[in-house]
């Protein structure tokens, strides 16, 4: 197992194999171990590996590279976790420019059932720094993680204020875990270690150059169910992080500002051209994330189903989606569930038409609102 984790570190290293082409390699040949074994001939068949390519896997010269990253790792007690790895952060795995591998450091809980990230503008104001404590104060209830970029302004006023209610929060870094940047927040990130911690995909002394952000903003985008923006100008990272976000079928707050503020101007235009809810406060998430279920309402909906004439089957998706209590993909359903992708399909169709169940974007499945009132 420890020569396959070397094995992927080293594929990671290989120049042009990116995140992308490197879960190819290891689905058509089952391991990063097979994919340096292959001969030259099985790499060329498998699509976007060239000549110069597999010539690079296979002169494997980037073992000794990845000896020395996994060697840093354990003397800076960073965590490696690899996309194959049953513990990588599941929302990630559904999204297909995900990161391979990241370096984590802390007390982080990846897979937590509810994460929410929040961003903003560098310049933030006092109206956006009481948005931010309002949000984080109302978000205790549902004990949810907060990710952020750890920039200045609105992220680091998140990041803060997590720690301050006891709230675990995430930071994604566009810079090796070993640089944090800004350099005035690594006290804030020694913080976060003990409730959460930092995360990123980039390598051991990695620099915080500008194309390494717009990365950085996807890993964001990917980790969290929803997404509330915190004041934005017109163009930014915040602007970027919102529009991957719904790419990949997330559910977008934008909280509204006054109207010719500058750094209201980009929440505005996501409400107005329908990339965002509009947020007013936490009921706003609660209503449109389902999340309003709480332990007195998980008891009726046990009732409800009890009593209803589903199948024991219908029954069985049904339970476990209350206990997830957030909607989920309709793969993670089926592993949990054990009911195979066709049968569930059909099953969560009769389900929708019920009314126990709601069909959300991105192939994902939750309670219906009347099961949490």
């Amino acid at each position: 197992m420890e020569q396959d984790r070397l094995a992927f570190l080293a594929l990671h290293f290989v120049p042009g194999i990116g995140p992308l082409l490197l879960k190819q390699l290891i689905s058509y040949c089952g391991s990063a171990e097979r994919v340096f074994a292959s001969k030259k001939t099985q790499l060329l068949k498998i699509p976007g590996i060239g000549p110069v390519a597999a010539d690079s896997i296979l002169a494997k010269e980037t073992f000794a590279l990845a000896e020395k990253e996994l060697s840093k790792a354990e003397k800076e007690e960073v965590n490696l976790l690899l996309y194959t790895d049953k513990n990588f952060p599941s929302r990630l795995k559904a999204i297909e420019d995900a990161p391979a591998i990241l370096y984590t450091k802390g007390n982080l809980n990846l897979n937590a059932p509810k994460t929410v990230a929040i961003v903003g503008t560098r310049q933030a104001t006092a109206y956006g720094k009481a948005c931010v404590e309002k949000i984080i104060e109302d978000l205790i209830t549902h004990q949810v993680p907060i990710v952020s970029g750890l920039a200045y302004g609105i992220d680091i006023h998140a990041h803060k204020n997590a720690i301050k209610v006891g709230l675990p929060t995430i930071a994604v870094l566009g810079s090796g875990i070993d640089v944090i940047y800004p350099d005035s927040h690594k006290d804030v990130a020694k913080k976060m270690l003990s409730n959460g911690g930092i995360i990123t995909e980039n390598a051991f002394g990695t620099k915080p150059d500008a194309h390494n952000f717009p990365a950085r903003n996807r890993i964001i985008a990917g980790l969290c169910d929803a997404i509330i923006v915190i004041e934005a100008a017109e163009k930014g990272g915040a602007l970027i992080t919102a529009e991957i976000a719904n790419s990949y079928n997330k559910d977008v707050f934008a909280v509204p500002g006054n109207l010719g503020n500058t750094y209201s101007a980009g929440c505005n235009f996501l409400i107005k051209t329908n990339k965002a809810n509009l947020f007013t406060s936490v009921k706003d998430l609660e209503y449109i994330m389902n999340w309003n279920a709480n332990s007195s309402n998980s008891k009726n909906i046990s009732s409800s189903i009890a009593q209803s004439n589903l199948t024991d089957e219908e029954k069985l998706i049904v339970e476990c989606l209350r206990k997830r209590e957030v909607p989920i993909m309709i793969d993670q359903l089926s592993i949990e569930s054990e009911i195979p992708l066709g049968k569930l399909s059909s099953l969560l169709l009769s389900l929708e038409f019920s009314g126990f169940v709601t069909s959300l974007p991105g192939k994902r499945y939750g309670l219906s609102h009347r099961n949490y009132r």
